[in-house]
């Protein structure tokens, strides 16, 4: 018998934003680079690899977030235990929504996630550390 999902991807990601804060694209780039704020990227690190990343941002993979933010998990990461707002982000603004509202259930105060992810952020010109070049291979 076939599966039958009787919940979207697309409903949970609405649901997620009922509960937490969306920043707007210039909202968010106000924010970038002050010591009280922590901007996490959720990509995976291929994403960045390939597109490259917010200068200063905390790369935290989208499937490790509960665990790095629980400090009785080995996985912890005291990065999430400063007292600052934590920004996430991810390439379109759908994980990081469920991140930041993971997140916040969990306890982690105040977070936010910004409203088109990286990919807005980039064709906004905001800042963005290009990726490394990838090495030539050697030719065999």
């Amino acid at each position: 018998m076939p599966q039958k999902i009787t919940t979207s991807a697309r409903s949970l990601v609405d649901a997620a934003e009922r509960e937490i804060e969306t920043l707007s694209l210039e909202d968010a780039m106000r924010l970038h680079g002050r010591d009280d704020v922590v901007f996490v990227d959720v990509r995976d690190i291929r994403e960045l690899q390939r597109d490259g990343r917010i200068p200063g941002a905390f790369h935290c993979p989208r499937g490790m977030v509960e665990f790095w933010i629980d400090p009785e998990s080995s996985y912890y990461k005291d990065v999430f235990a400063q007292d600052k707002r934590y920004v996430f982000f991810c390439g379109g603004g759908l994980r990081s929504a469920l991140a930041a509202q993971s997140a916040q259930r969990m306890g982690l105060k105040p977070v936010a996630h910004i409203k088109g992810g990286f990919g807005a952020w980039k064709k906004a010109n905001g800042p963005v550390e290009e990726p490394a070049p990838t090495p030539a291979k050697p030719k065999a």
